[in-house]
């Protein structure tokens, strides 16, 4: 796969990603759902931290989480590059780095922008380049909204850990950026072998 190719689908990624997530932002009040079937609904909430809502605490923990990320897309950047110019490398890991940095692009935007171009979205619709922002930059919150709830129940009390629980299966609330991220990290894991296998071997 060439760099243009590439970069189009990282830039097709972003485009869908943010799309998805100012609709949501412009079109939801925080904690407003709408049902699409059963087990799938659209649920807006912020998450200010990592994955599942983990935050790093302290005054400066979401400026550090947020500078992290940008580093790290750095290196995935030239880890994409690199691979591309070796010309050996195979699409399996091309399209997954691909993705990956979309992916974590597409939450960085959120975390560095964010904060200075929305208003606060937690009695209201927000509003695009407010002259009212919510925070500052680098202190923007990420954006979720795909909710599917397959199953929600109490488990048996013979199990253990969870016995006896209000359960439900799958309760992550993610996003476009989040998908890509999980795909390409897929990638690499089931198809291993063909993902790190250099053409030339």
């Amino acid at each position: 796969m060439s760099l243009t190719k590439a970069y189009l689908l990282i830039f097709i990624v972003l485009l869908v990603d943010q799309i998805s997530k100012i609709y949501v932002k412009t079109n939801f009040i925080l904690g407003e759902e709408v049902e699409v079937f059963n087990w799938f609904k659209i649920h807006f909430i912020e998450n200010e931290g990592m994955a599942w809502g983990t935050q790093i605490p302290g005054t400066y923990g979401k400026l550090f989480l947020t500078l992290f990320r940008l580093v790290a897309v750095g290196g995935i950047g030239y880890w994409l590059w690199d691979s591309i110019e070796r010309k050996h490398s195979s699409n399996y890991l091309i399209v997954a780095i691909a993705l990956i940095l979309a992916g974590a692009f597409g939450n960085i935007i959120d975390s560095v922008f964010y904060g200075v171009i929305f208003d606060d979205s937690s009695s209201q619709l927000a509003t695009l380049f407010s002259d009212q922002p919510y925070g500052k930059y680098f202190h923007g919150k990420v954006v979720d909204m795909f909710y599917f709830p397959f199953w929600h129940g109490n488990l048996p009390s013979w199990l253990p850990v969870w016995g006896g629980r209000d359960f439900t299966f799958f309760n992550a609330i993610f996003n476009v950026a989040d998908m890509a991220i999980s795909t390409g990290v897929g990638i690499l894991i089931v198809f291993n072998k063909q993902a790190f296998h250099n053409k030339e071997a």
